[in-house]
């Protein structure tokens, strides 16, 4: 896997965090909330990053994954794209997998 370029000051890494999904949102974004939702009812440990007062985190994140929406998620390091990419690896068995991948 290709190492992230480095997070403006103050925006951890999500390879840096010890939870194995990291969730960039805002609070108002509805696909954020039905994200969140669902790492919950799955009970998968996650980091949730809010990002709406932080114009750099929010460039940084268009950077490294190449979409200007929320959220966007990241499985061990890993950016697997929004709520509708975690929706369908969830529905496909395949977020099982990537969880217990090794980082």
């Amino acid at each position: 896997m290709t190492a992230l370029p480095d997070p403006p000051p103050g925006l951890p890494s999500p390879a840096d965090l010890p939870a194995p999904v990291v969730l960039y949102t805002t609070p108002w974004c509805g696909f954020c909330r039905a994200a969140l939702a669902l790492l919950r009812q799955r009970d998968i440990q996650h980091v949730e990053i809010d990002v709406i007062g932080n114009a750099a985190a929010r460039q940084w994140l268009r950077l490294v994954t190449r979409q200007h929406t929320v959220p966007q998620i990241f499985i061990h390091g890993r950016s697997i794209g929004g709520f509708t990419e975690l929706a369908a690896l969830d529905e496909s068995g395949r977020l099982e997998e990537l969880l217990g991948a090794t980082p």
